[in-house]
């Protein structure tokens, strides 16, 4: 782990059990991949910070700075990593199905909430449903889910990009 993930970790679990801190490693990469998807793009807007630290909000319970704080170290593990295995190999690990496909759906919303969808979005979404196992209808359900709660298309987008 890189040195602003690390002191994340033990500021915020001190003398936390290895449990604790198993758990927490497991929440670290659920934001690991949010923090991707907030950058895939190339472009990093306000709304997709805001929808990504929302997701690890409702994931961690964190509070908003600290989701912040978070995601900042999040994406910096993400920048250093060769791949999404170390992220995904944990979460199919420790999650259940419906755990795995609500982080798909979680990104679904980071994509969407700038108002478009980049084809590199919806390349590392695919990469990660993939990894994570989840069936093609799962996939296509969250993306469905994501899109009406943002209520938005995304950019270029037809009728055949909403059955991907």
């Amino acid at each position: 782990m890189i040195s602003a993930l690390r002191t994340f970790l033990e500021r915020h679990l001190g003398t936390a059990s290895d449990a604790a801190r198993q758990e927490h490693g497991i929440e670290l990469a659920t934001a690991a991949l949010f923090a991707e998807m907030m950058r895939i793009d190339g472009e990093t807007t306000a709304e997709e910070r805001d929808a990504a630290r929302d997701a690890i909000v409702d994931r961690l319970g964190l509070s908003p700075a600290e989701a912040a704080e978070l995601l900042e170290a999040a994406h910096e593990e993400v920048r250093a990593a060769s791949d999404y295995f170390q992220f995904t190999s944990l979460l199919n690990r420790h999650f259940t199905q419906e755990q795995k496909i609500a982080v798909i759906e979680r990104m679904w919303r980071v994509a969407y909430s700038d108002a478009r969808l980049d084809e590199h979005e919806l390349h590392l979404i695919r990469r990660i449903a993939d990894l994570l196992h989840v069936p093609h209808p799962d996939f296509i359900a969250a993306k469905i889910r994501a899109r009406e709660r943002e209520g938005r298309r995304g950019k270029g987008e037809g009728e055949e990009g909403d059955l991907c």
